[in-house]
């Protein structure tokens, strides 16, 4: 199987991923106080990291990953597309003034690395935490590879993310155009290159919070667009009468409203009777300048160009 072909073909049936500016104003949302996140704190702990170990986090968002690893001593190099995500970032060291050096890239998956100073083994071990959204899978599987020295740690989805629950989908009875198991492309990639990838799952808690019956309807009707584009009018509006019925039966009131969420937003009065699971795959490798030429060699001869302004979007 071309793992690369179809992963490209799997995107463009996709709706195109969001842009920095997207990014940048949702970073209005988020608190630059450090909150408890319990996703980031299991991704570190199965990294295994040694003393001083240098890390390079691609897709950083507002370092929550980067902030744990730099307060345990690890220099860290982060990396995010979006301007705004950064600020926060920058904000929350300027907090916590963590023991180890921190420096940040405004860059992107598709830029040209080089250009960032970025060069080969240059840390220890790299990590891209559900960042990975680009048109170019193997590509951005290859730079990880070529900027560590011994390993490289990435989350993809499992059929689940915050923008898609398949199990609220199934309840409402809508199914997926198209496979949300990004990992298994990775995985085969990987495997093919024989890199010997290891997997395991973080399932991480999601409490969605929302002001009015009405914002929630509208928050969780994008899933249908998201999962189904290809629904026509008459059936995305039954879906969406479909929603309305499970939300009138799910939706109650919250009793943590006016707290901070473990991302340090303001919870909403109104909440969901159930936490939402979300399972990420973690995949590692060993890195070696073969393991990248591996990966390079593994490049679809197949033709299929990417769609305009793609851009690398995090979760």
């Amino acid at each position: 199987m071309d793992f690369d072909a179809e992963w490209k073909r799997l995107q463009l049936q996709r709706k195109r991923p969001d842009d920095s500016t997207k990014w940048d104003a949702k970073s209005a949302r988020f608190d630059s106080k450090d909150s408890k996140n319990i996703y980031a704190q299991e991704f570190v702990s199965r990294m295994e990291l040694r003393p001083a170990d240098t890390v390079f986090d691609m897709g950083c968002g507002t370092g929550p990953l980067s902030m744990i690893l730099a307060n345990q001593g690890h220099d860290v190099l982060a990396a995010d597309f979006s301007a705004g995500m950064l600020e926060k970032f920058h904000q929350n060291l300027a907090q916590h003034n963590p023991p180890a050096t921190v420096k940040t890239l405004l860059m992107s998956w598709e830029d040209d690395w080089t250009q960032f100073g970025i060069s080969d083994q240059m840390v220890d071990v790299a990590l891209a935490s559900r960042s990975i959204s680009a048109f170019d899978l193997r590509m951005c599987l290859e730079k990880l590879t070529r900027i560590a020295r011994r390993r490289v740690f990435i989350t993809l989805s499992t059929g689940a993310s915050p923008r898609i629950d398949p199990v609220l989908l199934r309840e409402i009875d809508v199914t997926p155009d198209v496979d949300a198991n990004d990992y298994l492309y990775a995985f085969g990639m990987l495997a093919q290159a024989g890199l010997e990838p290891t997997v395991d799952y973080i399932r991480s808690p999601r409490k969605d919070t929302w002001a009015t019956p009405q914002e929630a309807f509208e928050d969780l009707s994008t899933m249908i667009d998201l999962a189904a584009p290809s629904y026509d009018e008459a059936s995305r509006n039954a879906a969406r009468n479909r929603l309305q019925a499970w939300i009138d039966q799910h939706l109650v009131p919250n009793p943590d409203a006016g707290a901070r969420d473990r991302k340090g937003f303001v919870q909403q009065a109104l909440t969901l009777d159930r936490i939402r699971i979300v399972p990420w795959a973690f995949i590692s490798w060993e890195a070696s300048p073969q393991a990248a030429d591996a990966l390079a060699a593994l490049r679809s001869s197949q033709d299929i160009p990417a769609p305009q302004a793609v851009t690398a979007a995090g979760y």
